[in-house]
């Protein structure tokens, strides 16, 4: 009954936000209404947003509490738990790795120490690619158990670990230093940054129950899956880097952001590391996060150098809307941006 409870519950929040009367800005400052529109509709006490258009980030804002405790409000500079959108930064380590020559996408994982069952031989871009289920390759199944694996490679190839390779490539290179590993485990050690202050501006995580917003302390872990914390703007200067082949070669980012074929004829909605797909003829690469009482979104447009950040303090930003299936469309957060500066005729600073 309680599955079935909570089942009626999402449906009722999608069918309410999908019932909004317009998702679609005209102006920027609408699209700042409708941000926070989302926000209390969604019930997060706390969600802040970026955009990045030719490699720079033009605009960025704070809405609602960070902490209902201390009515702390959120910043465009406030931190969140991230949830899977560690992936990102794990898979673009891997991929420097492997234009560095120390490993192949092809290499079975048991080179690696790494021992799953399976009907055929699981290679290193199959946990990438999440088709490692089943018949390697042959089906798209979203799982982050089996890419966490990877966190293994990473230290069979450095002598590091994720974190430390994190930092020595990405944190520090690019002063990136709103992204860090979650600071209530050891992992973080590696940043050198101070914890208390950094923990000073992560917001706290609520979930929303039967009209309240209840604290909630997230899983204490940090994996090559999960586990990092960063703000929208960090995030957001992230891609540029990416976008600019300054973090990944040009040749590698493409791939990871070309869908896998799968075994059958059929397309995932997957590459390495990234969601792929096309949203009304676009090309758009994006990725979730999702956990107890936490949610991220990254949406790029590539071809027109264009990246939506939103990261919220509640599940509501991914819960409501599936996003492991691989639709973008069906994300409110996504399409208003989508629809505004992409289809629409809003125009970015």
């Amino acid at each position: 009954m309680a599955s079935l409870r909570l089942v009626v519950i999402l449906l009722c929040l999608r069918f309410e936000l999908f019932a909004m009367p317009s998702l679609v800005a005209h102006t920027l400052e609408e699209f700042d209404q409708l941000m926070d529109s989302l926000r209390q509709h969604s019930h997060v006490p706390a969600v802040s947003v970026a955009i990045a258009a030719n490699d720079r980030v033009v605009w960025s804002k704070g809405y609602g509490i960070a902490d209902l405790e201390t009515n702390r409000p959120a910043t465009p500079d406030t931190t969140y738990h991230l949830a899977s959108l560690t992936k990102l930064f794990s898979s673009a380590i891997l991929l420097q790795l492997v234009h560095e020559g120390k490993f192949s996408l092809e290499d079975p994982i048991e080179k690696y120490g790494i021992y799953i069952p399976s009907p055929g031989v699981i290679r290193l871009w199959h946990l990438m690619s999440h088709t490692s289920l089943h018949t390697p390759g042959s089906a798209y199944s979203y799982d982050g158990s089996r890419f966490t694996h990877l966190g293994i490679v990473i230290e069979r190839v450095t002598g590091g670990n994720f974190a430390t390779e994190f930092v020595r490539r990405i944190q520090r290179p690019f002063k990136l230093f709103r992204i860090a590993p979650n600071p209530d485990t050891p992992a973080f050690d590696a940043t050198g940054l101070d914890r208390a202050e950094y923990k000073a501006n992560l917001a706290k995580s609520y979930r929303y129950i039967n009209g309240r917003h209840v604290l909630t302390v997230p899983p204490s872990i940090f994996d090559a899956a999960a586990g990092m914390t960063g703000s929208a703007v960090d995030i957001a200067r992230f891609s540029i880097a990416l976008d600019r082949g300054e973090i990944v070669p040009d040749y590698l980012r493409e791939r990871s952001y070309t869908p896998i074929k799968l075994l059958w004829g059929q397309t995932s909605p997957y590459g390495l590391g990234w969601f792929t797909t096309h949203y009304k003829g676009e090309r758009v690469i994006w990725h979730y996060g999702e956990w107890i009482a936490m949610s991220t979104l990254i949406v790029k447009v590539p071809d027109r150098r264009l990246t939506f950040v939103a990261l919220g303090n509640t599940d509501a930003l991914s819960t409501p809307y599936g996003l492991g299936a691989g639709r973008i469309e069906t994300s409110a957060w996504a399409r208003a941006f989508l629809d505004s500066f992409v289809f629409g005729r809003a125009r970015l600073p």
